[in-house]
């Protein structure tokens, strides 16, 4: 394969559905991310590490990609205030787009949540200048177990615990919305964070079956390479990643991105299928209507075998 993107074998079909009318999308599900970064490796020339999981193989959905820590949205962490360090919640909310305070504590919440949930990365404290150094113990583990299952809230959880939401830790740094012809859609936003002192992360979640620090040009790289499967966003967050020399570049830069929703646009050319990414022509697919028969019918093809793209 040219590349590692992560190219299922159903789009093609879905996308002439979709241009001919035949598909309703579904709306999306906010969700967040969060690309971990630390500076203290070894052996990659002085650039930060970021923190990524490797989706088990056997799942349906980009099953063997690389990715990083996230998940939906949820509700219920927008019902209560919670405590809060770093900018206010009106900030968040013009920063990220969204119309009130409520729907940014809820985002900035999935953000920090999931990233303790799948990495055992906790940034929160208890004060808005401090960040629990030790979440290892029985009593952290039932917890968060308990907000895997939904059993508890995150805001709950910061309440139960007397802990402070370290959102000055966070940066906004991208958004992408799953494109219109696939079933299950998310209209995610990407974080950037360092690795609090004290901390180190594991691989607690159950969709994932290694974990990996690696260099944002390494990433990159492999994937241009084909040997690590990766969606569209990731690389291209990876890419934008690759100038900078330490975590804290990273962060201090975060404000000057562009939070533009990047959508997938499908479009019929003649007999071939479009997509395309807008700002991000490296993505760009051009798929025959013969394959798409093909695909409809069973039969591997180049564009399809492998997760090939």
């Amino acid at each position: 394969m040219s590349n590692g993107q992560w190219y299922p074998p159903e789009w093609p079909g879905r996308i002439r559905a979709l241009a001919a009318g035949e598909l309703r999308p579904a709306v999306p599900r906010r969700a967040a991310t969060v690309m971990l970064l630390r500076d203290d490796a070894t052996g990659t020339g002085g650039a930060p590490v970021v923190h990524m999981l490797r989706r088990r193989t056997s799942m349906a959905f980009a099953g063997g990609a690389y990715a990083y820590p996230g998940g939906g949205v949820d509700p219920r962490d927008d019902d209560r205030l919670v405590g809060w360090a770093g900018p206010t919640l009106e900030t968040w909310a013009h920063r990220l787009g969204v119309g009130t305070s409520a729907e940014a504590q809820a985002i900035v919440c999935a953000a920090v949540r999931e990233t303790y949930e799948e990495a055992g990365v906790l940034l929160a404290g208890p004060t808005t200048d401090t960040v629990v150094n030790d979440t290892t113990g029985d009593d952290w583990e039932a917890d968060r177990a308990a907000l895997v299952a939904r059993e508890l809230s995150f805001a709950a959880f910061l309440e139960q615990r007397g802990l402070v939401l370290r959102s000055d830790l966070l940066g906004a740094w991208a958004r992408w919305i799953t494109p219109e012809f696939e079933p299950r859609r998310y209209d995610t936003w990407f974080f950037a964070a360092a690795l609090p002192t004290g901390q180190r992360t594991r691989n607690a979640s159950t969709e994932a079956d290694r974990t990996v620090w690696i260099t944002p040009g390494d990433a990159a790289d492999g994937y241009d390479r084909g040997e690590l499967l990766m969606m569209p966003p990731t690389v291209a967050t990876l890419r934008t990643l690759r100038p900078y020399a330490t975590a804290a570049q990273v962060l201090e830069a975060a404000s000057d991105q562009d939070l533009t929703p990047v959508l997938a646009q499908a479009r019929l050319d003649g007999d071939e299928l479009v997509l395309s990414w807008p700002g991000h022509e490296e993505f760009t697919k051009r798929v025959s209507t013969a394959v798409t028969d093909e695909t409809r019918s069973g039969r591997k093809t180049d564009a399809t075998e492998g997760g090939a793209a």
